[in-house]
């Protein structure tokens, strides 16, 4: 006589390989979906800010529309009707800005991830301390002395020439890729407030001050280590097998990376342009010392709204918070099937 089931091995034992047991789903699902809740809340209690009068807020918490409070659009018709023309201006320049200096740092930091990935560079330390210290001493014969830049450029080169071909080969200390690596990312860990003083007087001897192109150019600069760094290992991912095939039928560095290396690393290439973007779209110090009225960024016009006389319009920048991070996410949707296998490459070895 066959002995029957007993009731607990159904809900602990997987009903076949590969399946999961029932109080396994039980506890997975509950974990998600508490999980989900707990992230997406936020997001809603913001959405139902936007619509709520001052009294609600300030007599809150009120969770549902129609039931505990009636909803109002008078801070989107405040946003989009009254100031609309800052909102726009600041809305627009967020996206020229970020999309180009993400497009910039993602083209040119994956060119220097792929040449320090394929290239073994050895450049000699003293040369290198010689061409920073005549630098220095230019920006310094410009900025202090008054001597006029070309002249000083043009004496900083030759003495660079020439002292490198004197002095360079009597020391042999070279340095390697990865630690040209770690001097690139390295500039990103320094903190930004350290910089943008320099930055501001740069761009402001060049009157190039509450304009697109400086906010873009420095972007690019401050994300590029962040892509270097990122692409670097998806580079290194993938086989050399195929380029070196590719060489053999007479393919070119620049051919190799644009027909090969790069469609195999899109996964790659999406995740980091996602990071960079946001990056770009959340960026406040930077934008707030290279703009005032025309190059101004929605970061800075919510940081305005949260310094108003009246305080802190609470529904308000709601609204201006939804809006802004529509744009990262129709990005994110957009590149999604690539996101999860770009973070996942590199997590498994061998």
């Amino acid at each position: 006589m066959s002995t029957p089931a007993r009731p607990h091995r159904s809900i602990f034992e997987p009903p076949a390989i590969g399946q999961m047991s029932l109080a396994t789903k039980i506890v997975l699902y509950s974990v998600l979906i508490g999980w989900s809740l707990f992230v997406l809340f936020p997001v809603y209690w913001l959405l139902i800010t936007s619509f709520k009068e001052a009294t609600a807020v300030n007599e809150g918490p009120f969770f549902i529309p129609w039931v505990d409070f009636q909803p109002s659009l008078h801070a989107w018709k405040e946003l989009f009707v009254i100031d609309y023309a800052d909102t726009l201006r600041a809305y627009f320049n967020s996206i020229i800005i970020s999309l180009a200096a993400t497009a910039l740092s993602v083209l040119v930091g994956s060119m220097a991830a792929y040449a320090l990935s394929r290239v073994e560079y050895a450049p000699n330390l003293i040369t290198i301390l010689f061409f920073v210290a005549l630098l220095a001493l230019v920006a310094v014969s410009v900025g202090v002395w008054g001597i006029d830049w070309r002249l000083a450029a043009a004496v900083g080169v030759a003495l660079f020439f020439f002292l490198a071909r004197a002095v360079g080969n009597l020391y042999q200390v070279r340095l390697q890729n990865g630690d040209i690596l770690f001097w690139i990312i390295s500039q990103r860990i320094l903190a930004p407030i350290v910089v943008v003083v320099p930055i501001y007087m740069m761009f402001q001897s060049v009157r190039m001050l509450d304009t697109h192109l400086a906010i873009i150019l420095t972007y690019t600069v401050v994300n590029m280590p962040i892509v270097v760094w990122l692409m670097y290992d998806f580079f290194n991912s993938i086989p050399r097998d195929l380029e070196e095939s590719a060489q053999l039928d007479g393919a070119t560095m620049i051919g190799i990376f644009r027909e090969i290396v790069l469609p195999l690393s899109r996964a790659g290439l999406a995740a980091t342009t996602l990071l960079v973007m946001i990056l770009s779209w959340n960026e406040y110090l930077l934008a707030l010392f290279l703009s005032t009225s025309r190059a101004q960024t929605m970061p800075i016009l919510v940081a305005a709204m949260n310094a108003g006389e009246r305080g802190i319009l609470w529904w308000t920048m709601s609204v201006a918070i939804i809006v802004m991070i529509i744009p990262v996410v129709v990005l994110a949707v957009i590149l999604q099937k690539y996101i999860s296998k770009g973070l996942l490459v590199g997590a498994v070895k061998g």
